[in-house]
């Protein structure tokens, strides 16, 4: 960190040294959570047609799932099977629609 002195000789500005430094007060998730997130995230992308869909769909509110699919597919196994066959039943590549 630096610190500059203004011209009227008040209290230093303080400036981070390193911009990118993570915030160390978030705690990160669990591994089961982050690996369900990371999954459901690749699915995401691979059948909904990209990255654009893929974020607006997990990212978006969904009343069907109970909250964003992010979140829920997140939260518990349940929550990551019901993601995933929405998922499913959304895709865009042929073969991979399972619905019911």
């Amino acid at each position: 960190m630096t610190s500059d002195r203004s011209q009227s000789g008040a209290a230093p500005v303080i400036t981070r040294s390193n911009p990118f430094r993570r915030n160390r007060t978030v705690t990160p998730l669990p591994p089961q959570e982050a690996q369900r997130q990371g999954a459901i995230s690749a699915l995401a992308f691979q059948l909904l047609g990209g990255r654009e869909p893929a974020l607006d769909f997990l990212n978006t509110e969904n009343a069907l799932l109970g909250g964003r699919p992010i979140a829920v597919a997140t939260r518990s196994k349940a929550g990551y099977v019901s993601v995933e066959r929405e998922i499913r039943s959304r895709s865009v590549i042929p073969g991979d629609r399972h619905d019911g």
